[in-house]
């Protein structure tokens, strides 16, 4: 059975922080890219950030970079999202996908069901 689980969503105070993960089974963990994906309320989904599985290259919303930073522990199937000095405008739903090999920031092959992700004072 294919299992994508997010976990670590919260309610965080604009400039704090909040580490998600994604673990993953059932599949060739090793040969799929893993994104990260957001969906705020009345807003189309977008991606966020991605990880290769082939060179390890990553990638990031511009809104993001500087502040967000993806790893992946290929020993745990699981990735992280570390994200800095969040403001309210990151609000939003957080998927985690896989995608066959390469990144994309619209496609996934499998989907996590999100973790809320709120940020407000």
């Amino acid at each position: 059975q294919v299992q994508v689980v997010e976990s670590g969503g919260g309610l965080v105070q604009p400039g704090g922080s909040l580490r998600l993960s994604c673990a993953a089974s059932g599949f060739a963990w090793d040969y799929y890219a893993i994104g990260w994906f957001r969906q705020a309320p009345g807003k189309e989904r977008e991606g966020v950030s991605c990880i290769s599985t082939s060179d390890g290259s990553t990638y990031y919303l511009d809104s993001v970079k500087g502040r967000f930073t993806i790893s992946r522990d290929n020993a745990k199937n699981t990735v992280y999202l570390q994200m800095n000095s969040l403001k309210p405008e990151d609000t939003a739903v957080y998927y985690c996908a896989a995608r066959h090999y390469y990144c994309s920031d619209k496609k996934g092959d499998y989907w996590g069901q999100g973790t809320q992700v709120t940020v407000s004072s």
